[in-house]
């Protein structure tokens, strides 16, 4: 027969048993801040890619301007609170995320099976479609004569082409580099033959360079809806998240931002949507 002592430990120790799923089940939010501590702090904490214009990129001032900026600067006059943006590239956006050094991430996140199993996505804020940019001279007349050994593709790390090219063109090489500035440089040196990614991106960098560049007109692929990032598990912003960008899609305010940044509107356009 168990002591008073034992039985007041086995207790205890079976309570924690039954306790822990729900601590393990949370720990990624561990280092999040809450809807309402981003309100109590007065700020939010934006992560942002200052090297994919127009998303973001430096001005003659060297501070950090672009879409993603200017939407980020709406959410917090919403929210209520100073905006403070952190830099972040392709690569560590994400773990920027999980480990709390940002409250929620942009920078062309495009929302997939593989990255919702590690953060939260909000509804869609913009769209986009991958492309291949080559070189005038090339005989290139479709993506897939890409799946080939004699191909090296220049792109950078962590992005989603990265992916559509393992599924795809697996006989291809690949030059992986960490941001758009040395991957558009790497290319333009003869580094390697194409690059995957959303042209639109790259024009910036392009005209830095005396090349006669090619893009192939078949898109890759579907559409790829990109949205904003955040720790998973931190219900409460991503419910306000979502209610402010409906807001801001609604009454056409992210459409009028694209166009000022992209000179374009979205190809296909975001469609507001009162159900999420």
């Amino acid at each position: 027969m168990l002591t008073f002592s034992r039985r007041v430990a086995a207790v205890a120790f079976a309570s924690f048993l039954l306790a822990a799923p729900c601590v393990l089940a949370t720990p990624r939010i561990a280092h999040a801040r809450t809807l309402d501590k981003i309100i109590a702090d007065k700020t939010l904490v934006v992560g942002v890619n200052p090297t994919l214009p127009p998303l973001g990129e430096y001005d003659a001032q060297n501070k950090v301007v672009g879409f993603d900026i200017d939407v980020a600067k709406r959410i917090a006059k919403m929210l209520g609170v100073k905006l403070k943006l952190v830099n972040v590239t392709s690569s560590d956006r994400i773990p920027f995320v999980v480990s709390g050094k940002v409250d929620i991430v942009m920078g062309a996140i495009t929302r997939t099976p593989a990255r919702a199993k590690v953060i939260d996505f909000t509804v869609p804020i913009m769209t986009e479609s991958l492309s291949v940019l080559t070189f005038a001279d090339k005989s290139f007349k479709s993506w897939k004569d890409l799946n080939t050994s004699k191909v090296t593709l220049v792109e950078v790390r962590g992005t989603t082409p990265v992916t559509f090219i393992k599924d795809h063109l697996p006989k291809a090489k690949v030059l992986l580099l960490d941001n758009y500035p040395d991957a558009i440089r790497a290319l333009a040196q003869g580094r390697g033959d194409a690059m995957i990614d959303v042209v639109e991106y790259l024009t910036t960098y392009m005209k830095n360079y005396h090349v006669k560049w090619k893009v192939l007109p078949q898109p890759l692929g579907g559409v790829d809806y990109d949205a904003i990032g955040l720790a998973q598990g931190n219900d409460t912003l991503r419910r306000w998240l979502n209610v402010a960008l409906f807001a801001l899609q609604n009454e056409g305010v992210i459409d009028r931002i694209y166009k000022h940044w992209f000179g374009i509107g979205m190809v296909p356009p975001i469609v507001p949507q009162p159900y999420f």
